[in-house]
């Protein structure tokens, strides 16, 4: 950057909110994008708005901390939305106490396979033990994935970005995989992608159509307590399996 544009940059950097609002007009510019290529999964709005992002703090020598001095107001969001899907969820719930027990089967064998696949891959490819415990949360929601990761030895920010990158590659290869499979069922369509991709892939779900979301949103939270109570005292033994 030239001198005027940096002392510019540098006088915004100190406002908290500058983080907060890079970060909405990524995404409304994603999402425009995302809109223009008529919502196609492969132009994922935050696939792009990351992108974007890391564009921008790599162009002006930003930090990381200084960017998420303003950004945490949409981290702290994320609670209140994650608990705002049991409206969605409460419109669904007769269908949903019918389905109770295929529901928890898929969400026993759903969970510990994305657990045991990723554990399983790294071992093979000589990943370490750090690695490996970074690895094994990737399918559950960042906030939760993060504590199970540290809990196990892992590391946090890695794991939040498989954690990332795993949602942004379920929302996007869902529909093929539907398609192969000759899935129609919104419901099953819903718990599968909110069980693999977390967040990114319950977004992805609720453009498809209400219920899918609300049984993404369903399936996101128990995954995500399923693991966090699991994973701990699971994982030591899987981790025996594939290490020497």
């Amino acid at each position: 950057m030239n001198a005027s544009v940096s002392d510019i940059w540098v006088y915004l950097a100190e406002t908290p909110l500058l983080g907060l609002t890079l970060t909405l007009v990524c995404y409304q510019a994603a999402f425009a994008i995302h809109s223009r290529f008529g919502m196609h999964p492969a132009a994922n709005p935050v696939l792009l708005a990351v992108a974007m992002l890391v564009a921008v703090l790599l162009a002006t020598d930003t930090p990381y901390p200084v960017y998420f001095e303003g950004a945490q107001f949409v981290h702290f969001l994320l609670g209140p939305a994650t608990v705002a899907l049991a409206i969605p969820l409460y419109a669904q719930f007769g269908r949903l106490r019918r389905m109770a027990g295929p529901l928890t089967v898929a969400l026993v064998c759903g969970s510990l396979a994305a657990a045991l696949s990723a554990v399983a891959i790294g071992a093979s490819l000589g990943a370490s033990h750090e690695l490996l415990m970074s690895l094994a949360p990737k399918s559950v929601t960042t906030p939760i994935a993060m504590g199970v990761a540290e809990q196990l030895g892992g590391l946090p920010s890695l794991t939040a970005v498989l954690v990332i990158a795993t949602g942004i590659l379920g929302a996007i290869g869902a529909r093929y995989v539907y398609r192969l499979f000759h899935i129609e069922d919104h419901a099953i369509r819903g718990f599968a992608i909110g069980l693999a991709s977390h967040g990114i892939g319950t977004a992805r779900a609720f453009q498809v159509s209400e219920q899918a979301g609300a049984f993404a949103a369903l399936a996101m939270g128990l995954n995500g307590l399923f693991t966090a109570v699991s994973l701990p005292w699971l994982l030591p033994w899987l981790t025996s399996l594939f290490t020497p």
